[in-house]
């Protein structure tokens, strides 16, 4: 199923099957527990080292996507094209972690986890993408940045890089700066966009959290320090400083705390240095 998804070029098709295959994933757990169904096998799977990908959007260096004026209609609909974007990323890198780190001795938690993930981001990504319609856009119709996919193709090999990297410094930025992006369609009284993003933002807590509670397992189970390995690894695969204002409240209901995130900030306080 995670490999399917993967192949799949098109947005939509890649969110419907997405979330039909998460569908049948979580009706196959249920009738586990209820004793219909003995044992679940995780198969292995050849995923590829790219996903497929629509036509549109163009795939740029980040530096040269155009930047837009977030008071201005355009802009607003830039900023939902660039979440858009990262949410299609999301459903991929989601259903990549299954795929690539099958073979490996996991709960059966641990897919749980991920599928709900991948799950919840395609939702996502229909979300902005009805609101962009409403607004007389459409998801391609902007360029977007082409540097998403380097943290997984980094972390290929190496599943604690993947989960410190991925959910732990991605995601985590997510929760940091939605609430500004929030009050920008409160001030264009935009309703229907904030309770997208406002869903967006409560379930993406719990992606962070899959991402702390799976390195710390893991962590525990081969005796190593989770602070000083999240440090080490965000060194060596995360191209650039961590960057505040930090949303600590957010990050701690992920399970996330100050000592993992603040020593590796671009602009670090004396408490940490």
């Amino acid at each position: 199923m995670a490999d399917t998804v993967l192949r799949t070029a098109d947005g939509h098709e890649k969110t419907r099957i997405s979330r039909a295959f998460a569908a049948c994933w979580q009706q196959a757990r249920k009738n586990e527990k209820q004793g219909l169904v003995r044992g679940i096998e995780i198969g292995k799977a050849s995923p590829p080292a790219q996903p497929a990908r629509p036509a549109e959007p163009a795939l740029l260096a980040p530096k040269d996507v155009p930047r837009r004026k977030p008071g201005t209609v355009e802009g607003r609909i830039a900023i939902l094209h660039a979440i858009a974007h990262i949410e299609l990323n999301a459903v991929d890198l989601h259903w990549d972690i299954i795929a690539r780190f099958s073979h490996l001795d996991l709960p059966l938690g641990f897919f749980d986890d991920w599928v709900k993930s991948a799950d919840e981001e395609s939702k996502h990504f229909n979300l902005l993408t009805d609101r962009l319609h409403d607004m007389g856009s459409h998801y391609g119709a902007m360029a977007a940045h082409d540097g998403m996919w380097r943290a997984a193709e980094d972390t290929a090999d190496d599943i604690m890089g993947r989960l410190a990297v991925v959910p732990m410094v991605l995601e985590a930025r997510g929760l940091d700066v939605t609430p500004a992006m929030i009050k920008v369609f409160k001030n264009a009284k935009d309703q229907k966009t904030i309770d997208a993003l406002e869903v967006i933002y409560a379930e993406e807590v719990s992606h962070v959290a899959y991402g702390a509670k799976w390195f710390n397992f893991l962590c525990g189970r081969d005796g190593i320090d989770p602070t000083e390995e999240f440090h080490r690894l965000v060194k060596h695969y995360f191209h650039g400083k961590l960057r505040p204002p930090f949303n600590e409240e957010k990050r701690a209901e992920a399970g996330m705390a100050p000592d993992f995130y603040w020593p590796l900030a671009d602009e670090i306080p004396a408490a940490w240095s």
